[in-house]
């Protein structure tokens, strides 16, 4: 029977027959010459469809199990991590690149944190969000790590989650200067998080523990 294969990307779609991919776009900032590549690789191999996703990427629906490979090959391209225990997507909102109610640079920063964290693997999967004001575009607020701008700057939040039981996340950090100290405090997340001998997501966690016996276990 067939299965999602993960070493290449592909999730096994509704037919049982056919697998989706998604070549990963950080922050689902892109150029022409990319999508050329997508469009021209969704006709050759003939998908069925494709589909802008709820990750920032676009995914290409329908490809056959023998053309896998080839379609890898002419993408040039790396998988997004759609599935695995893993950090599967950094979403990320236009901020002060692109949108006027933007306060912080909130792509600046996502982008920093995508290129380190996507796709690491973890106890279960994670999705992290950065928003560039308080209007949380991408959904800070339900994401295992969100970071959120306001006007004086980063807030922290944790244990965010949009599934079956969904759960607001808690402020861990008030507020925060840099980008750095930024970094800095979702390294020790992840540390914690690695080790804590758990394997059920943040949110299971910060929800058993409380924000405050959490954040004890992070911060110190």
């Amino acid at each position: 029977m067939k299965k999602d294969l993960l070493e290449k990307g592909a999730i096994l779609q509704r037919d049982k027959e056919t697998y989706a991919i998604a070549p990963h776009i950080p922050g689902g900032i892109t150029n022409t010459a990319t999508l050329r590549k997508i469009c021209d690789a969704a006709d050759k191999y003939n998908v069925q469809a494709v589909k802008l996703t709820s990750a920032q990427r676009i995914a290409l629906v329908g490809v056959k199990e023998e053309d896998l490979d080839a379609i890898w090959e002419d993408l040039q391209q790396t998988p997004g991590a759609a599935i695995g225990l893993c950090v599967r997507s950094v979403k990320i909102c236009p901020g002060t690149t692109f949108c006027k109610r933007g306060v912080m640079d909130s792509v600046g920063l996502g982008l920093k944190i995508d290129a380190i964290y996507h796709a690491m693997e973890l106890p279960n999967k994670m999705k992290m969000g950065v928003a560039g004001c308080m209007l949380s575009c991408s959904e800070v607020w339900i994401k295992d790590i969100g970071v959120m701008g306001t006007p004086k700057g980063w807030k922290i939040l944790v244990g965010g989650n949009s599934g079956m039981r969904p759960r607001i996340g808690d402020v861990l950090v008030e507020e925060i200067a840099t980008d750095e100290e930024v970094l800095a405090i979702i390294a020790k997340i992840i540390d914690f998080y690695k080790n804590c001998g758990k394997k059920e997501r943040i949110c299971r966690i910060v929800e058993q523990m409380g924000i405050d016996e959490f954040k004890k276990a992070v911060l110190g």
